[in-house]
């Protein structure tokens, strides 16, 4: 059975940083692509990074975060650095199979951890 667990969200200052963690249990994820979304209160589910080869952020974030993998733990990273006030969120961790591209659209993972809340007090 597939499962992403994330963790490392919590509470922080503005100008802070957290680092998310998601650990991928049930398959080897080193050949699919690996995505973070986030989703505020009363708002869409958005892409934040992707990771497949090389790595693509939306333009909101670039610049200030970092997607990591460490393949040979199964585990891929967030680094958010200089956070804000608009990135709180629940950052979801998402792995589309067999993944070549950069994919930013939720409909294109397969599979999704529980989500871990990130809060930035002004």
């Amino acid at each position: 059975q597939v499962q992403l667990v994330e963790s490392g969200g919590g509470l922080v200052q503005a100008g802070g940083s957290l680092r998310l963690s998601c650990a991928a249990s049930g398959r080897t994820f080193s050949r699919d692509a690996m995505g973070w979304f986030r989703q505020a209160p009363g708002k869409e589910r958005e892409f934040v990074a992707t990771s497949s080869g090389g790595t693509y952020y939306a333009e909101s974030v670039k610049g200030r975060f970092t997607i990591s993998r460490d393949n040979a733990k199964n585990t891929v990273y967030l680094q958010m650095n200089s956070l804000k006030p608009e990135d709180t969120a629940v950052y979801y961790c998402a792995a589309r199979l067999n993944g070549l591209g950069y994919y930013t659209k939720s409909a294109e993972y397969h599979y999704w951890g529980q989500g871990t809340q990130v809060t930035v007090s002004s």
